[in-house]
């Protein structure tokens, strides 16, 4: 179903991720434990449990990439990277095949072998790993992408359409348990639901930085609303964003500064141009950006590892 916009001229610049901000930065706490940024040094985070949700109806309103700064450098590596799990990559390698070349620092020899894993591996508890190839009692791998794709199909009146990317056995850590997975899934909770032939998806997500990761996560989540509507014949309608732990990095805040005085525009519009039948067979390329008039981009922004 080819997705039908608003024309750009008549949609209305967003502020949910300015107020984002400003709220975690009013209301939030300082966390009691440093984390550590990619040059080794230790930096405090001010965390928000319970973030303000997001919402977002696509074809009213555009696709919701930040216009504050731009995107345009990377947007393709971020709905590759979550291309890349659906189809079951769990290693660096295989991600830089989807064009998201920014793993290398949390796959290094050192952090892998902490895992019990060989470098450049994710881990079993993954994103891969939970999306394609999930674990089950009777020793088989789960594919929970194309179960329920096949579930909408079938029973599109239900409200169990729902994906998760955690593996309790990989990701506790304790004295007794050694943790297997690189970063624990932050993102990837999804609920499906169609509702009037319309297809709306909730995204929950654990953990985000909110300087980093929410401009990805806007992006990647809604081109999967789109591809999945697309190959299901539905319409994509509103893509809704929770979030357990908001939090920004105390080195960010004079970027955040910056940010909070440049201009909102309009979103864009992000088509397929080249539509599949499968979902798996989506890549990066099959999706088009226009009507993306962002300020500069902001260099140098840190993040942790």
């Amino acid at each position: 179903m080819t997705a039908e916009y608003r024309p750009y001229s008549e949609r209305t610049p967003d502020e949910q991720y300015k107020n984002l901000i400003r709220t975690v930065l009013e209301r939030g706490t300082w966390g009691p434990s440093p984390m550590v940024d990619k040059d080794g040094k230790e930096v405090r985070t001010i965390d928000l449990l319970g973030a303000p949700v997001s919402r977002f109806n696509i074809l009213e309103n555009g696709v919701p990439f930040l216009t504050e700064r731009s995107l345009k450098g990377f947007w393709k590596g971020a709905v590759g990277e979550l291309l890349a799990f659906i189809n079951g990559a769990r290693t660096q390698e295989e991600l830089e095949e989807y064009k998201c070349k920014w793993w290398k620092s949390w796959c290094t020899e050192k952090k892998c072998a902490k895992r019990g894993l060989a470098e450049g591996d994710l881990g079993p508890g993954s994103y891969g790993a939970a999306f394609h190839d999930f674990p089950t009692a009777e020793g088989e791998a789960f594919n929970q992408f194309a179960e329920i794709l096949k579930q909408m199909r079938e029973r599109p009146e239900l409200k169990t359409h729902f994906i998760s990317p955690w593996i309790p056995q990989y990701t506790i850590r304790n004295k007794d348990h050694q943790q297997k997975v690189v970063v624990c899934p932050c993102h990837g909770w999804i609920h499906f639901r169609i509702l009037g032939g319309k297809l709306s998806m909730v995204m929950f997500q654990r953990s985000c930085d909110i300087l980093i990761g929410c401009p990805s996560n806007w992006v990647q989540y809604s081109a999967l609303l789109l591809a999945v509507a697309d190959v299901l014949g539905l319409e994509p309608h509103e893509f809704v964003h929770m979030i357990s732990d908001a939090h920004i990095y105390e080195n960010q805040i004079p970027m955040i500064e910056e940010f909070l005085a440049r201009p909102t525009h309009a979103f864009p519009t992000l088509k397929i141009v080249n539509r599949h039948d499968n979902l798996f067979d989506y890549r990066p390329d099959d999706f088009e950006l226009t009507d993306y008039e962002p300020e500069p981009a902001i260099k140098g922004i840190p993040v942790a590892i």
